[in-house]
């Protein structure tokens, strides 16, 4: 599974790389703080919503802690799609949130 640190996304959104993101959280846990510009997928609709991602795209995929998020990236993964697990997740975040 491919993997970015929360510092290498922090780095690419700072140098305004186009990116798409996906944090899989519970909506409640995204209400207290997102990375601005992410889509919500909770981890348990990801099944029922990934026709709405496209797999020419790459998803880096985020959670509160790391675990959701790698669940999420290889079922994507295995389902075709070019993912990256956010390490450490929300909680090792230092960056912007909204």
């Amino acid at each position: 599974m491919r993997e970015i640190s929360p510092k290498e996304l922090e780095q690419f959104i700072d140098e305004g790389k186009t990116l798409n993101m996906i944090d899989v959280r519970e909506v409640s846990e995204v209400a207290e703080g997102k990375i601005p510009g992410v889509i919500n997928i909770p981890l348990g609709l990801v099944e029922f919503r990934m026709h709405e991602l496209d797999k020419e795209k790459e998803y880096i995929i985020i959670c509160r802690s790391g675990g959701r998020s790698g669940q999420a990236s290889q079922f994507l993964a295995s389902q075709g799609f070019n993912v990256i697990n956010m390490t450490g997740g929300m909680l090792a975040w230092e960056g912007r949130t909204e």
